[in-house]
């Protein structure tokens, strides 16, 4: 296929790069970030879209997003698939969506987890929303870039499925933080911990896959001075698009305000800013009951 791909950062050139390893022309454009090799410089994001079968965007938030597709809808053929695989608001991708399908482009918002790691790896987890027949028009570039891709329904649905996933790993991640740090005060080994919460009815992915402690289960940011995997003000900013969701759909979500209320303090007001989002355990672990 033909790829127009717009946002080559951290996530979006390895991407790219796989795109054009599996022997797709790839055009690209970034306001700031250089183009990776073998993809084909564009002087415009508009210009990267012209003629491309496939569009696909990596982005900021929804803001930035509006406004890129404000600019590139027109420039597309009619029946080109936009694939934003952006992690935005609810109401931005449906707004995008809508925007696309009045000028007979198809829309598909398609979050991705799986970080840097498995953009480079083509490991990534596709949570998609919008048309089957975009969907199966898609499928080939989801099984290059990823191992896995979820079609979760309509326009939205991928970023609705983002959202709730990470609002459960921020507060997961928290309370194994917790235990971890209530544990080392009981005077309870924390190897001792990991092997029985990890195959008993605590068992999690932040404690089996992603342990906070150092030392303890398998390799993790942990083990590597809390460099990001997944970063903390990530983490924040999928926690905040998560209130911002529930509170547009008067949903009671007093776990999931929580999380973001204490990232929001880990990334602004403590250390927690540019380490991964499992750095809450030093915190706990430095801090006593009236801490608060």
């Amino acid at each position: 296929m033909k790829i127009g791909f717009i946002g080559l950062g951290n996530m979006g050139a390895p991407m790219a790069a796989n795109l054009v390893a599996a022997g797709h022309e790839v055009v690209g454009f970034d306001v700031a970030a250089a183009v990776p090799e073998g993809v084909t410089k564009a002087g415009s994001a508009a210009e990267t879209a012209k003629g491309a079968e496939v569009v696909i965007t990596m982005l900021p938030n929804g803001d930035i997003l509006r406004k890129v597709a404000a600019e590139i809808v027109p420039a597309m053929t009619e029946g080109t698939v936009f694939l934003d695989c952006s992690t935005v608001d609810v109401e931005s991708a449906r707004a995008v969506a809508d925007l696309a399908a009045g000028s007979g482009i198809r829309p598909l918002d398609a979050p991705v987890s799986g970080g840097v790691g498995g953009a480079a790896g083509g490991t990534l987890t596709f949570m998609v929303g919008g048309g089957d027949e975009a969907f199966e028009t898609a499928r080939p570039l989801f099984e290059i870039m990823g191992q896995k891709a979820v079609h979760c329904g309509p326009s939205g649905n991928g970023q609705a499925a983002k959202i709730c996933n990470n609002m459960i790993l921020g507060a997961t991640m928290i309370a194994t933080c917790e235990a971890f740090a209530l544990a080392d005060k009981l005077g309870l080994d924390r190897q001792a911990m990991f092997d029985v919460v990890s195959t008993s009815s605590g068992y999690s992915w932040t404690m089996n896959a992603y342990c906070p402690a150092p030392g303890v289960g398998p390799q993790s940011p942990a083990d590597n001075g809390y460099k990001p995997g997944f970063a903390a003000d990530l983490m924040l900013k999928d926690l905040r698009l998560s209130q911002q969701a529930a509170e547009a759909v008067d949903a009671d979500t007093p776990m999931g305000k929580a999380a973001m209320d204490l990232y929001a303090r880990f990334v602004e007001k403590e250390d927690g800013s540019g380490k991964d989002f499992s750095a809450m355990l030093p915190r706990f672990e430095h801090r006593g009951r009236s801490a608060g």
